[in-house]
């Protein structure tokens, strides 16, 4: 489409869903999600700074020896799922993992078995299997499988210092009766000695393609906050179904540890303090710094704003630039930039005002068209949080909306969409903006075609398929052909534009444009991955009031059946359900019991009817009212305790 800003004017172009960034190639706009420090799995590096220890080294495990835990997992499994025969088999199990650790940890199978058994395994023989291969730690922690069994041992911490009140007395009456330290010291000793092993060599373990692994691990349970959910397997040794298996990502989570776990942290991230330049430039330590900001920011906040300080001064220094400020040049580096990324998030917003005055003022549009550095700008939106910040940020970007639609990085834009709802100002001049940039402004009877420009990221031109010569007026708009048109398909960014503009404090033209849309069209959007969060949206807006929702959702009746068999759908129906007053279930209810069979027979539509309670509605009416009068009631008593 080009680089330059198109005109107003110029028509049958349709904006892209996003751009590229260096070689990895993304999207611009992140309809696919770039993986968070944690996860993404960095190229090999320079042999130099490979692993010292030779991989042949380590013992052989026989076939048989695999074949036996094989067995005993599956074992595992398939047994009682507690009592004294599942411990005692869980003992027993790891009894031989001890004597053979070291061999099943490199090995392909074997890590990916011990991965597994150590889920199972109580306090102190995983103790014990951390002992045995504390001797090898080098080898283990810069094995492409041993690094993840060290990572499975350590995300086994947080599940066993909460481990139950009777399991920690017994620890502590062993502990009395043998005089030796109990299990769970125990397992503090081994992850501060662990973490020691880390701090004598922090350079080497940090850029070492599996080390850094376990130094992100060790960070986030150090600090007692996960970071995210991890299965502990390297890409290279999963099976070909856990391989398919997509990865949830969960919110952070906290947990309580030990004093001695902080002030290691503290020591630890210290370390980085020594060598700032490698963790700036190096690819792979660079994301054991982008880790620790995040730990820090919230378990140590000084030392967060130190690492930044130390961060941006290194940057400001390097390489002054003739165009304005030396961070522009790191802002356009595929490595700095993602550092800088999560610094941007990490600021306090003094820091951010101080930095963008600085540093990006000035500076956004090139920013924003930059194939990297659009980047870290999407992050500087995301992290602004005051009036006296948006306010020259969108000054400076309004201007260039659609030449960075057009582009092809829409993020940015959806960036500065959920800024602007986040923080409460220049709503209405955003949504003006928007409605120009896809050629729906003009004539007023265009704006009720918004939605599916938005949602599509077409320009109204291309989603009508008109022919205006530049220049020309622009027609008016045709609701026969409208309301004739099948709904495009919806893009990821479409739909969390959308989702943005529906929790403005005035999203009544949105709401007219969801309105106009026919029965089909609505249901398309409900049956779409993306499409159907944005009646997510409509349904739980504190913007959207209960007329205007039961407004744009009366264009369901008569699709209720589709919905319900549909895989996004039925979700969708499942939420209008939650929230409809009793009149409105009974619509509900009495369409779908019209197909009855047909929802039983199919796998979504089978949950909806139970969700529904559709037997009952259908051979016992008055039993099926009370039911729901009594959930009503109930639902309006905690509104009522929620609102006070």
């Amino acid at each position: 489409m080009g680089l330059g800003p198109r005109s107003p004017r110029k028509a049958g172009r349709q904006f892209p869903a996003g751009g590229k960034r260096g070689r990895g190639a993304r999207g611009s706009g992140r309809q696919k999600k770039r993986p968070p420090p944690g996860r993404e799995r960095p190229h090999r590096p320079p042999a130099d700074r490979s692993s010292k220890t030779a991989v042949d080294e380590h013992p052989h495990l026989s076939p048989e020896a695999l074949g036996y835990f094989r067995r005993a997992l599956s074992a595992l499994k398939e047994g009682p799922e507690a009592g004294e025969e599942k411990e005692l088999m869980v003992h027993n199990i790891l009894k031989e993992v001890e004597a053979q650790a070291l061999a099943l940890t490199t090995n392909r199978t074997g890590s990916e078995l011990l991965q597994e058994l150590l889920g199972f395994s109580p306090l102190k023989p995983l103790c014990q299997i951390w002992t045995a291969l504390h001797s090898n730690f080098r080898l283990v922690a810069c094995h492409r499988c041993g690094v993840h069994v060290l990572q499975s041992a350590l995300l086994q911490v947080p599940r066993l210092l909460a481990s139950p009140a009777e399991e920690k007395r017994e620890e502590e009456e062993e502990k009395e009766k043998d005089g030796k330290n109990g299990a769970l010291e125990a397992l503090e000793e081994l992850v501060l000695g662990l973490a020691s092993e880390v701090c004598d060599d922090f350079l080497f373990y940090c850029g070492d393609t599996h080390g850094s692994f376990v130094v992100r691990t060790l960070l986030q349970v150090l600090g007692g906050t996960l970071l995210e959910y991890e299965r502990a397997r390297p890409r290279g040794s999963q099976s070909s179904e856990a391989q398919r298996a997509p990865t949830r990502e969960c919110k952070p989570t906290d947990f309580e540890v030990p004093e001695t776990f902080l002030n290691c942290l503290q020591d630890l991230s210290s370390c980085f303090l020594k060598d700032i330049a490698v963790f700036i430039t190096d690819k792979i330590s660079s994301f054991c710094l982008q880790v620790a900001l995040q730990i820090l920011h919230r378990k140590l906040p000084q030392l967060c704003a130190h690492l930044c300080s130390a961060t941006l001064g290194y940057l400001s220094t390097r390489n002054s630039s003739a165009n304005g400020s030396p961070l522009l040049l790191f802002l356009r580096d595929q490595t700095s930039s993602r550092l800088l990324e999560q610094v941007l998030l990490v600021l306090e917003p003094p820091k951010l005002q101080s930095l963008f005055e600085d540093h990006f003022q000035g500076q956004l549009q090139m920013l924003a068209a930059h194939p990297i550095a659009n980047f870290p700008l999407q992050r500087l939106l995301d992290a602004i949080t005051t009036p006296e910040l948006l306010s020259p940020v969108f000054e400076e970007l309004s201007p260039a909306l659609e030449a960075i639609l057009a582009q092809g990085h829409t993020g940015v834009v959806v960036a500065l969409v959920g800024t602007c709802r986040k923080v409460g100002a220049h709503q209405p001049q955003i949504l003006q903006l928007l409605c120009e940039a896809f050629h729906c402004a003009k004539p007023s009877s265009r704006q009720v075609a918004c939605v599916p420009l938005f949602a599509t990221l077409m320009a109204y031109e291309v989603y009508y398929e008109l022919k205006e010569e530049e220049g020309a007026v622009p027609a008016e708009h045709q609701m026969e052909i409208a309301t004739s048109r099948a709904l495009g398909e919806v893009t990821v960014l479409g739909s969390l534009l959308l989702q943005h503009l529906l929790h403005f404090s005035n999203p009544a033209l949105v709401l007219r444009s969801l309105g106009a849309l026919t029965g089909p069209q609505l249901l398309t959007l409900a049956q779409s991955p993306a499409g159907s969060h944005v009646l997510d949206a409509i349904l739980t807006s504190p913007s959207v009031t209960r007329k205007q929702r039961r407004r744009v959702l009366q264009s369901l009746k008569g699709q209720y059946v589709a919905l319900a068999c549909s895989r996004h759908g039925s979700r969708v129906l499942d939420a209008i359900w939650s929230g409809a007053a009793l009149g409105a279930r009974k619509e509900i209810a009495t369409e779908l019991g019209e197909q009855n069979q047909e929802l039983l027979r199919d796998p979504f539509g089978h949950h909806v009817a139970r969700n529904v309670a559709l037997t009952t509605f259908l051979k016992r009416r008055e039993a099926w009212e009370q039911q729901q009068s009594a959930v009503a009631k109930r639902r309006r008593v905690l509104n009522a305790i929620l609102e006070d």
